[in-house]
């Protein structure tokens, strides 16, 4: 089985990148393929690398306070493009009800500072496991008819 391909992007004008850093690392410790673009991203920038790259989940990470516009952004574009089945992941410094709100737009899961790695590993590890087909089920079906 491929490893879990993860697009991360720190968007906007926020230049703190230690968090971020950290997340890739301990991804990459888990056995998934991380591709990180940096600093200062654009929802454009992040949706054009998921149509190159075909990540199996994409993680924000935003600290500067324009996440919903950037995330809303991002979500629209990634429908636009016809890839908007590629599940969007947050981090940061996001107010709880700000959350719940990303939640509603589409955004699978936010995850606050402090939140563990084991944590964040197996949210991914579940995104991947919704996606892929059960075996068995398909079987049943095929003998069935």
């Amino acid at each position: 089985m491929a490893p879990i391909r993860i697009l991360m992007a720190k968007a906007g004008l926020d230049g703190h990148d230690r968090g971020i850093k950290v997340i890739v690392r301990a991804l990459r410790d888990a056995g998934m393929e991380v591709i990180y673009q940096g600093l200062h991203q654009t929802p454009e920038a992040i949706v054009r690398a998921a149509e190159q790259e075909d990540p199996d989940a994409i993680g924000i990470s935003i600290l500067s306070g324009a996440h919903l516009t950037i995330f809303r952004r991002t979500l629209d574009l990634l429908q636009e493009r016809g890839i908007g089945h590629i599940p969007v992941v947050g981090g940061g410094v996001i107010p709880k009800d700000d959350a719940s709100e990303l939640e509603r737009m589409g955004v699978r899961k936010i995850f606050f500072p402090g939140a563990p790695i084991e944590e964040i590993v197996a949210f991914l590890r579940s995104l991947k496991d919704m996606e892929s087909p059960d075996v068995s089920s398909c079987a049943h079906s095929a003998s069935s008819s």
